[in-house]
Formats: C-alpha cells, sequence, structure tokens
C-alpha cells in the first residue's frame, strides 16, 4: 500500500518509522514541513527534514528528540570562542548534514533532490519530501514581538505566550512536484500526530497543498497529538490555547474538518469519540503512544488496517 505521511516534529518521526518498519521499500513517502527551517553559521538547517531522515536511518537521538546520537560539539564551542551564537545547538555529525545540503543546493539541485541524495546516502529507503523547495518560514508573534519559530522554540524555550502565527512566503510557495505526485499515487494518506499548528499548518498553507490531499485517491485520516488534554511533547497544548482552539483531540481534530474521514484518538480520549462524528470525521480509538519500535509499528499497522 502506498501512503504519505504529511509530518514534523518527534511525533511525525515516530510514526514515520513505524511504517518504514511494516511496508516495503519505497511505499512510504513522508511530506516534511519546512516552516521550522533556519540559517545557522551561514547553512540551511531544516530541523524536520533532519529529524525524520535520522529518525529512518536509525541514527536519530531518542533522548533528546532531534539531532544525531553520541552526537559531540567540539565545532560548536569553537564557533563560539570565535564569537558565533551558539544558541542554536548543532552538534559535529549533525554540521556534516548541513555541510553536505549546501554542497548540493549550491549544485543548483532543489531541496527535494538534496534531501534525497542525503536520504539515500544514509540508506532510507522511503520518500523523504520537503513541502516545499521555496523559502517558507513559520513567524510566531508574542508580546515581545513576531519571533521566527527557531528564536521563540529554542532561543526563548517557548516560554512567551503565542499571540498568532504566521506562514512568511507561504503564499508565494508551490509544492514540491514530488509530493504532489506521492499524493496523486497514495493508497493512503495520514496527517501524524505533529503540532497541527507549526508542523501541519505550514504543509497545508502552500498554495495547492490542501487542494491535493483532498484530490488524492486514497483514504484520508489523521492521528491526534494531544493525548488527555496536553502534548507529549513540545508546546502544541500551550499553543493551541493561547490562540483560542480546543485543548484537546477534539480541538485538533476540528482543525482538519473538511479535510479527513477519520479521525484516530488515544485510548484516553475515547469518551470524545462521539463529539468527533459530528464533525463530519468517523473516530477511532486505538494506543496511540509510541514509547518503543513495536509501539511505533503496532500503530502504523492499525492504521493500515483502517484503510
Amino acid at each position: 500500500m502506498k501512503v504519505v505521511l504529511l509530518a514534523g516534529g518527534t511525533g511525525g518521526a515516530k510514526l514515520a518509522h513505524g511504517f518504514g518498519q511494516v511496508l516495503p521499500p519505497g511505499d512510504l513517502a513522508v511530506i516534511v514541513n519546512v516552516g521550522d527551517d533556519t540559517e545557522s553559521f551561514g547553512l540551511l538547517v531544516c530541523p524536520d527534514v533532519d529529524t525524520v531522515m535520522y529518525t529512518l536511518s536509525g541514527l536519530a537521538d531518542r533522548e533528546q528528540g532531534w539531532g544525531v546520537a553520541g552526537d559531540t560539539d567540539t565545532a560548536l564551542q569553537l564557533l563560539g570562542r570565535y564569537g558565533e551564537k551558539t544558541w542554536f545547538r548543532i552538534g559535529d555529525a549533525d554540521l556534516a548534514t548541513q555541510v553536505r545540503r549546501a554542497h548540493l543546493l549550491g549544485e543548483g539541485l532543489t531541496l527535494t533532490d538534496a534531501t534525497a541524495h542525503m536520504a539515500a546516502a544514509l540508506g532510507v529507503a522511503s520518500h523523504l519530501i520537503p513541502a516545499t523547495d521555496d523559502r517558507e518560514r513559520t513567524m510566531v508573534q508574542t508580546d515581545a514581538g513576531t519571533l521566527t519559530f527557531q528564536d521563540y522554540f529554542v532561543r526563548r524555550h517557548q516560554t512567551d505566550e503565542v499571540r498568532a502565527l504566521h506562514y512568511d512566503g507561504a503564499d508565494a510557495a508551490s509544492p514540491s512536484p514530488a509530493a504532489l505526485r506521492a499524493l496523486a499515487e497514495a493508497e493512503l494518506v495520514v496527517i501524524g500526530p505533529s503540532n497541527p499548528l507549526v508542523s501541519i499548518g505550514p504543509i497545508l498553507a502552500i498554495p495547492g497543498m490542501r487542494e491535493a490531499v483532498l484530490a488524492s485517491p486514497g483514504a484520508r485520516l489523521g492521528v491526534s497529538g494531544i493525548i488527555a488534554g496536553e502534548a507529549l511533547r513540545g508546546p502544541a497544548d500551550r499553543m493551541l490555547g493561547s490562540l483560542g482552539h480546543e485543548v484537546s483531540a477534539r480541538g485538533v481534530a476540528r482543525i482538519y474538518a473538511g479535510l479527513l474521514g477519520t479521525f484516530v484518538l488515544d485510548t484516553a480520549d475515547a469518551d470524545l469519540a462521539a463529539s468527533i462524528t459530528e464533525l463530519g470525521m468517523a473516530p477511532v480509538v486505538l494506543p496511540t503512544v509510541m514509547r518503543s519500535d513495536e509501539d511505533r509499528a503496532a500503530l502504523a499497522t492499525a492504521l493500515l488496517g483502517l484503510a
């Protein structure tokens, strides 16, 4: 079964790994958020793309949820001595990824093609596709002013109240052609348990992407990243609340109403199932917390069964 997963962050990466375990090589395509991308030390850094790539290749640091396991910071320390700002931490192995990306982009490759080259070099059998080859940046409006996403998330440790979000560059961006091809061939389209506002929102804000999801011949379903009113990781629950959304799986489902046919809730939220039906989606209750490789594979298998 050809599966397309829309993803960003650790939750989406875990589910991508689950599908990667149970699908034949090449049957999974992951369309990844680029709204978190940033320039650091003169290099383009794609945190969500890299998190998914490291997870699928077995290199990911599972404790941190980002970066390469066992990475060191010798280069970062020396950059600091040279006077560079080092609050956006890049390990030595991770730095190699950024250098290789810069080399490939400098040769004229698109971000999609550069990502495909790098993923293949790391042994990733799935198709890893940035949502767009164009520049898109999530901007966070706070009482301290408008911040880039990494300023808000890393430098200021997500302490600011989020007043609004803006996907800078989205209006002028186009979906990656590889993303459109994958959606046109998909037998199942899944929105992963990622932050709906800053991981999935920037993907769907690209003109033509939402329409491509709706036009896909496959079944369309989403998995809630909010369980029992909380995000397992990251600021999604706080963002939802400060931006006026209900902080629950139902609140996430409401954001995707009209886009999905099925919405998956964790067993902790089984009591919300009836209210999902009122939003025009079929509710399905499953264990969605992915603490192990077995959990990831089990959830992916269950989602394939729904299709």
